[in-house]
Order: structure tokens, then C-alpha cells, then sequence
């Protein structure tokens, strides 16, 4: 058993057996229903682990040139590609790493395919669609919100679709459930049905947060068996990210100083919301800490600050059953995905060591940041 007290502070651990868990469990769902899931490097690209995710997934999806290429060398697989615009500079890149790429408008496809078929290479190309439908009720995340710059809508396709287009794609979802993915399934077949006909893959984007404890799994699988069974010839591709690395790890602080303002007690750490934790501000939520519990009459209470000297890099509040002090490790829960793809150096913060707590309850220090990490980003 690890003890976390000989963990030196900040680190983001791993934990190897929650994430084979979440891999069987995604590989289970992919081999019943039929279809194709991909890991998204948007929220997971930790590269090192990409052995263990191989085992069970072989592909994944990129949205960058840098992603293209990661995948090509870490995953050994060509990525599933998708941005919302590409360059001349980095297309022929984006073409050499890319298995498939989709386009996020009519001009961009005309402008670029082109270029994959004279290259020979066999790479199937598709339209982002924009259903004008989406569940997720956070502005920042929503890409079908009025405006959105994400997607096709279907009064701007042709009748027929251009060729070398093989496949759409859509994105609504985020940390969603099967239940909304089975309404928008419905209401892309409703506004873009005779299109589905057109194309040889359908690519359902990301949000599918199968592994977590209340995702009603089965239904999930009885919605995808019923798409395929109106939509045979059809390859159905879901490309998850959050689902992967789910509560698979945490990140654990110290405790560098207590202060009072007011009456308000703040812990200072060695860690930063804004620059290791930046969904807690821009979602925003609270994360779990271990021990911690809401704000509770009569146990110690205390906001948690961060240490960059941004006004605003504090989370508060929590109660704990003991006071805290200068040294304590503090545990924040489930801090794997959309964490480290977005850490920052502002003011020049040392980001956490990032470490693996192996299946055999072994901690192994993957990456360790020093100075030249942050001298180089600033050069």
C-alpha cells in the first residue's frame, strides 16, 4: 500500500489499476456494441501510459499537428484527426500522421482535399456537422451554442454531399450520459438523415463518460446495437477522453501557510488552481479532497489557495476533522484528465513531478521539471 506521506510534494500519481479498470471496461463497450473507441488526447496525453492503453485501445484522436504526430510515434497508429482549421504549413503534416481527418467547414474541405488525393495516401476525409443540439449547460464547453464556430449546420450543406467526403462528425456532448447521446443520435438523424446515407463512418465525438459509477452502460450499448442496426453499412467511432482517465489519480500538495483574512482561514499550497488545476476556474467546480468535506459548524474550515499570485487561484470552502498545519499533504481526487494537457508555468511555478503508482504498489517518478522546462517555454 502506498503511503502518501513519502510522496514528495506536488505530484500528479497515476494509479496503473483504476486505469485498467476504465480501459477493460471502455474495451468491454467497444467489443459488444460494435464499434470503434479511440482515446482523445485533449484529455489524457500522457504518453508514458500509452503502453497500458495499447493493450486494450489501439487508436486515438488528434487535434493538433502536435497530437497528429503523438499518436503516430506513442500509439503507433495514424490519429483520427480533427481542427478546427488547418494551414497550408501544417497540413502536409497533419496528412502524414492522420488516418483520418475531418473538416470543420465546406471551405476548408475544398481548399485541402486537393491535397490528399493527389498525395495517394489513404486517408478518409469528413465534415464536422453541427446538430444545434447539446446538453451540456456550461457556455465554455458547449459547441452547439448559437454562433458556434464548430460545425456545419445542415442548412449550409449541398443536397449531395462533395466528393471525398466518407464520414461526419459531431461533438455535443460533455461528461454526458447515454441518455442525451441517444437524443442527439436522434435528432442528427432527423436533420441530417439522407446524409448518413452518403458517408461510410459516423464519428460521435467525445462527453461519453461511460466509466463513471452512475453511466448506465447497458443502455448505452442498446443505443449504439439499435443506430447500427438502421445504419448498417455505417462505421460508428466514439472517441471519449475524460472516460479513460476517470478517478484513475490524484494530485497531492503541502501545506506551505496558513492566513486570516477576516475571519477566513486559507491554506497556501505548493500547487496552483490556475496553473495545475485550470478547469476548477474555468468550469468552474470544486474538487474532491480526500479527508474534506463541505463546510461543517463546528470542524476546522479552511479556503484553499494556491500559490501564484493571481488574486483569484483559491477553491474554498472545506471542513477537516483536524486543524490544518505547515507540512500537511493535502489530496486532491480525480486530477488525471483535462489536468496536466493544461498546465501552465505563470509566474514561473514548478509543475508537479508526474509519477506512476504501479499495479504492483510501486511509485515510479515518470517526469521530474525544473528551471530549463520553464527557461526554454519563455525563450
Amino acid at each position: 500500500m502506498l503511503d502518501i506521506n513519502q510522496i514528495n510534494t506536488p505530484c500528479y500519481v497515476l494509479e496503473e489499476k483504476l486505469l485498467r479498470s476504465n480501459l477493460a471496461l471502455i474495451k468491454s463497450v467497444k467489443d459488444r456494441a460494435g464499434v470503434n473507441i479511440i482515446l482523445a488526447f485533449k484529455a489524457f496525453a500522457l504518453w508514458k501510459a500509452f503502453p497500458i492503453v495499447r493493450e486494450y485501445i489501439p487508436c486515438s484522436t488528434a487535434s493538433s499537428i502536435h497530437e497528429a504526430r503523438l499518436a503516430f510515434e506513442e500509439m503507433g497508429s495514424p490519429a483520427h484527426t480533427y481542427s478546427p482549421a488547418y494551414t497550408e504549413k501544417e497540413f502536409p503534416e497533419i496528412l502524414k500522421y492522420s488516418s483520418h481527418i475531418t473538416f470543420n467547414s465546406l471551405s476548408q474541405f475544398e481548399r485541402f482535399y486537393p491535397e490528399v488525393a493527389r498525395s495517394g495516401k489513404q486517408a478518409s476525409c469528413g465534415i464536422r456537422i453541427n446538430p444545434e443540439y447539446s446538453a451540456v449547460e456550461t457556455d465554455l464547453y458547449n459547441p452547439c451554442a448559437p454562433g458556434s464556430r464548430l460545425g456545419v449546420t445542415v442548412d449550409l450543406l449541398p443536397e449531395t454531399l462533395p466528393v471525398g467526403i466518407e464520414g461526419l462528425h459531431f461533438h455535443t456532448l460533455c461528461e454526458s450520459t447515454s441518455y442525451e447521446l441517444e437524443k442527439t443520435l436522434e435528432i442528427v438523424e432527423k436533420r441530417f438523415g439522407k446524409y448518413l446515407q452518403q458517408v461510410k463512418w459516423l464519428n460521435m465525438g467525445g462527453g461519453h463518460l461511460m466509466t463513471r459509477k452512475d453511466y448506465d452502460v447497458e443502455h448505452l450499448i442498446r443505443v449504439l446495437q439499435s443506430f447500427k442496426v438502421r445504419h448498417p453499412h455505417l462505421e460508428l467511432i466514439m472517441e471519449p477522453g475524460s472516460a479513460f482517465a476517470w478517478q484513475t489519480g490524484f494530485l497531492i500538495a503541502s501545506v506551505v501557510d496558513i492566513v486570516e483574512n477576516h475571519g477566513i482561514k486559507t491554506a497556501i499550497l505548493d500547487v496552483s488552481f490556475t496553473c495545475h488545476m485550470p478547469d476548477c476556474l474555468e468550469m468552474p467546480y470544486k474538487p474532491a479532497i480526500r479527508g474534506a468535506v463541505n463546510p461543517t459548524n463546528g470542524l476546522p474550515t479552511y479556503r484553499i489557495g494556491g500559490n501564484s499570485c493571481l488574486s483569484g487561484d483559491f477553491m474554498g470552502d472545506w471542513s477537516f476533522d483536524h486543524e490544518l498545519n505547515i507540512g500537511d499533504k493535502v489530496v486532491f481526487e480525480d486530477m488525471i484528465h483535462y489536468t496536466i494537457v493544461k498546465t501552465n508555468m505563470f509566474n514561473g511555478i514548478p509543475h508537479p513531478d508526474i509519477a506512476l503508482w504501479t499495479k504492483d504498489d510501486k511509485l515510479e517518478i515518470w517526469r521530474r521539471f525544473g528551471y530549463e522546462d520553464y527557461k526554454n517555454r519563455m525563450a
